[in-house]
């Protein structure tokens, strides 16, 4: 995608400017405070980066609450209102933008730069969607600078450039783009349905088949556990203990955790990364032990390094892909401890009872799941695929908007 500078003569030939975001600003750019206020229980919402989700404020990720002293205050530099425009400016999500959409009172830190639209010059949504476009994304990320982390200036915000419009134009373009913004997302959200439908499905079919086998005419009978139900006849019902050890693994520096190594590393939840030691080598399962991911089934071969946050599971006397899909079966996570970071406990998986064929049916059970397994994760990535497609078209069909690729001077919004 061409430079915004490079697209001046056909922007001013079109009666549109090329100018520096400044110029079409109520107030010059500003921040929350740089000091740390006490956060509280409750009082008046302050909010931060993290804020920032797919175009809006999500205050559900607020820090937390600010007193009225605070807030008042912090309102002398920085008031949020209506149809102001916040970007990241520091940390790995520079350049995030969301919009405000609401009259309620709350206050922001300094990682937000507050955008305030002059409306005599720019409509709030047209340089919401141009601040959000790839035009100036671009110039964000070659201008913006690093410490510990990327970061950029107000000032330097304040310097990029902006494509501008007439007004009636940037509301045809607005109208235009949200339509558009509409139905893409709309197409998003029914792909993302699709694959949640399609994970629910393989998990239900990997606990059918890993507590009732594929025969549906085998003689059954009650398991006497709750979450089991009814296995065939000539299964067994065994405690994990009698059939597996389990450990955690062991502590390992996140620096010594790198994109290329000799040795996988594995956490909690899967593969981190490549080190050059290893602390177990052979097949396993790794049950992740903590956090949102507390419950979660990898499995690992060959030379690996396990984490303290992962679970080994050894057996000898399990078909190994078989175990993994019946710990996968039985949702672990149900079993975790409730605290600040849930956490499972390795004598209480040990004390589950669980359903056991003889080894020969286990071998057949697990590659049936392997084949299901296979087909449900390429239906899920041919869908995951389709959705960055749309997500490239969204970003790509925004651009061409707000740098007048697209001639919307006939565009009417449709009236239902």
């Amino acid at each position: 995608m061409k430079p915004l500078f490079e697209l001046e003569e056909t922007l001013n030939n079109l009666d549109w400017k090329v100018l520096k975001i400044k110029r079409v600003l109520e107030i010059p750019i500003t921040d929350g405070p740089h000091e740390t206020p006490e956060i509280l229980e409750e009082g008046i919402p302050f909010l931060s980066a993290e804020s920032v989700k797919k175009g809006k404020l999500n205050f559900g990720l607020k820090r937390g609450y600010i007193s009225s002293e605070d807030y008042e205050k912090y309102i002398k530099k920085c008031k949020p209102q209506r149809n102001d425009i916040f970007m990241v400016k520091s940390g790995a999500t520079t350049g995030n933008v969301a919009m405000v959409e609401t009259d309620e009172e709350f206050s922001i830190w300094s990682p937000l730069a507050l955008i305030r639209a002059n409306q005599e010059k720019v409509l709030p949504r047209y340089l919401y969607y141009f601040i959000d476009s790839l035009a100036f994304r671009e110039q964000v990320e070659i201008s913006w600078s690093y410490g510990t982390q990327q970061n950029i200036g107000m000032k330097v915000i304040e310097n990029l450039f902006i494509s501008l419009p007439p007004l009636f134009v940037q509301s045809k373009l607005v109208n235009y783009i949200e339509k558009k913004v509409f139905e893409i997302d709309n197409l998003v959200t029914e792909k993302e349905k699709l694959i949640k439908l399609l994970e629910e499905n393989r998990q239900s079919i990997i606990t059918e088949v890993v507590t009732k086998g594929l025969n549906p005419n085998v003689k059954m009978k009650d398991s006497g556990v709750e979450w089991i139900g009814e296995v065939p006849e000539h299964w067994k019902i065994v405690k994990l203990k009698y059939l597996t050890k389990m450990k955690s693994g062991e502590s390992i520096d996140s620096l010594d955790i790198n994109s290329e190594g000799q040795y996988k590393v594995y956490g909690g939840g899967g593969f981190r990364g490549y080190t050059s030691k290893y602390t177990h080598t052979g097949e396993y399962l790794l049950i992740g032990r903590q956090g949102a991911l507390c419950g979660n089934v990898t499995f690992a071969s060959g030379e690996f390094w396990a984490t303290e946050h992962a679970v080994v599971v050894e057996t000898n006397y399990v078909d190994i892909r078989f175990l993994g899909y019946l710990l996968e079966g039985m949702n672990l996570n149900q079993y975790s401890i409730s605290a600040a970071q849930p956490g499972l406990s390795v004598s209480t998986i040990l004390n589950l009872a669980v359903p056991m064929p003889a080894k020969n049916e286990q071998i057949e059970l697990a590659a049936k799941l392997e084949e299901i397994n296979v087909q449900t994760v390429q239906l899920i990535s041919d869908i995951q695929g389709e959705i960055q497609k749309l997500k490239e078209y969204r970003q790509s069909l925004i651009y061409e908007a707000v740098t007048g690729k697209i001639d919307v001077r006939d565009f009417e919004v449709e009236v239902e």
